[in-house]
């Protein structure tokens, strides 16, 4: 038992890590299609004009736009293999046994909310398409850490993927997002992407937050959109680890709009099938460049987000 736990525990670290690199390098696929290329021009084109537009009715008019001509492009036969790579502003990761890939964005609206936009491509043998469709359903969502799917999706902009694997099989993927809020406070979450019946599945009870206490299915972090937070997955603690976020005013508990970072770090570690929450952890490495995907907050058509890749 405790070999096999230890297995579990080093592919989780080895894989997770390896493929977090990965998906950012595009080391899994290739280009080089004529057809496709044109495809990702008129993409690119179509997600700039989106975040330059003026207002909500004009941003959205061009997202509908890009995410039919992203549909169009991804029945191109064999696209799976395709990285569109000059879509800096959609997040694409694959998984690392090519059995599919995430594709994320997100439209800001007048109001300084965020809209999310994504799809799930599977991968087939005569390469076909074969999509999961995403459908950001957050302003409707009563619990955040309910089991969702597809058509209920508690949507944020995924830029790192963590497969955790068992025997040898990849039953479920941990994904780590990036949820902008609103005008007050900023959002990250810790994700559980599963399938079942070629159904996408969000949400895994694997979390422990409290030591003995409710496993969660879900992490969510909310913080001042001033600031700035770390979430990634470190090789050397062989954990996913995040800033510890307080109140800048103990008399301003669950008011996240006066929350930030301490300069301490917390973490989840994979335990027995778990994840456990492990405070007050040493981290010797520098901030992951995926700390956040921009600083302070401007007007929707002037954002400005970085590439994750």
């Amino acid at each position: 038992m405790v070999k096999a736990f230890k297995g579990y525990l080093l592919l989780f670290v080895i894989v997770g890590v390896w493929c977090a690199k990965s998906s950012a390098q595009h080391t899994y696929n290739v280009n080089g299609n004529p057809k496709l290329d044109l495809y990702q021009d008129s993409l690119v084109v179509l997600s700039e004009a989106t975040f330059a537009a003026k207002d909500d009715l004009s941003r959205f008019e061009k997202n509908a736009q890009f995410v039919k001509k992203l549909v169009t492009a991804l029945k191109v036969n064999d696209s799976f293999k395709y990285n569109f790579d000059s879509l800096k502003r959609v997040s694409i990761l694959k998984s690392p046994d090519n059995s599919f890939r995430i594709i994320t964005w997100f439209v800001p609206t007048d109001q300084g909310t965020y809209r999310y936009y994504g799809t799930i491509q599977l991968g087939t043998v005569n390469g076909s398409l074969n999509l999961i469709p995403l459908a950001d359903s957050t302003p409707t969502i009563t619990d955040a850490n309910a089991i969702t799917n597809g058509k209920n999706w508690y949507g944020a902009r995924y830029y790192e993927m963590i497969p955790v694997i068992v025997n040898g099989k990849q039953p479920y993927f941990i994904l780590l997002g990036w949820k902008g809020n609103d005008q007050k406070t900023t959002k990250k979450v810790i994700e559980v992407l599963s399938f079942e019946k070629n159904e996408a599945i969000f949400g895994k009870n694997i979390f422990e937050t409290v030591k003995n206490g409710a496993l969660k299915n879900r992490v969510i972090f909310e913080y001042n959109k001033l600031n700035s937070m770390t979430l990634t997955v470190d090789a050397k603690t062989s954990m996913i680890v995040f800033d510890h976020l307080a109140p800048y005013d103990p008399k301003m508990v669950n008011n996240f709009e006066y929350y930030g970072s301490d300069l301490s770090f917390d973490g989840y570690k994979l335990t027995w099938g778990k994840l456990s929450l492990v405070e007050n952890i040493e981290l010797k490495n520098d901030p992951s460049p995926n700390d956040d995907l921009y600083g302070k907050p401007v007007k929707a058509s002037t954002i400005v987000t970085k590439s994750i890749h």
